[in-house]
């Protein structure tokens, strides 16, 4: 889903509030004007348009430092091919597995946001291990992705470390009504991991055979890559 902008820029500026009130190091600064992204970004990633919801969001002049809970990081505008590598966990997605652009980076899990189609706007979530086939949507919009971490920080399950200077995920089942799957924390309880699988799309077939068609995907990232040329 694509936010009404209002809503995300409120959404991010009650997460930096937030953060900042918790200890977080986060200047306030002007608010930039979406702006466009690299040419090259359309290309790699094989879709005709970029929503103002991501363009506006990686136009924002943060500080060049971990702001996200547990040591997340949003990702720069890809220059390359190579980005593609980043979704060879694409497992049994119920979109185009090249439609979607990294976009947070935490110590084990890659966040993205879907470019095109029906289930454009949406906050993907991937475990980064060979062996792990979890696709599952974190959350439905950017907004309501940076609104789970606000409440998380308000409830006190998203923390701020004085000694590593970081905003540090605690004990999620200590505040019902979170959604537990925003959050970059691993491993997470399968039971409601499958059940948000099979509401989001995810082909379960797929994901329980997953090596597969890991090989497949693998070849089909290394002939996207190569159509891409000097992209």
């Amino acid at each position: 889903m694509l936010d009404d902008m209002r809503v995300l820029r409120d959404a991010v500026r009650d997460y930096r509030l937030a953060a900042t009130a918790a200890g977080l190091d986060w200047p306030d600064q002007p608010e930039s004007p979406a702006g466009q992204p690299p040419e090259q970004v359309r290309r790699i990633f094989g879709v005709e348009h970029i929503a103002e919801q991501l363009t506006w969001l990686q136009a924002q002049r943060w500080p060049d430092h971990q702001l996200l809970p547990n040591v997340g990081w949003r990702m720069p505008w890809p220059e390359g091919g190579e980005a593609l590598d980043y979704l060879g966990l694409s497992i049994g997605t119920p979109f185009p597995w090249r439609q979607q652009l990294p976009l947070f980076f935490f110590d084990a899990l890659l966040y993205t946001f879907v470019l095109a189609g029906d289930h454009e706007g949406e906050i993907w979530r991937y475990e980064i291990s060979p062996d792990a086939w979890d696709s599952v949507r974190a959350a439905t919009s950017l907004a309501t992705l940076f609104d789970q971490w606000t409440r998380g920080i308000a409830a006190g399950v998203v923390v701020y470390d004085e000694h590593s200077k970081w905003l540090l995920v605690d004990d999620l089942g200590s505040a019902p009504g979170l959604d537990p799957l925003a959050f970059p924390v691993t491993p997470v309880e399968e039971t409601l991991l499958r059940a948000r699988q099979r509401e989001c799309g995810v082909n379960m077939a797929i994901v329980e055979d997953g090596f597969p068609y890991n090989e497949e995907l693998s070849d089909a990232i290394d002939a996207a890559k190569a159509s891409l040329g000097g992209a």
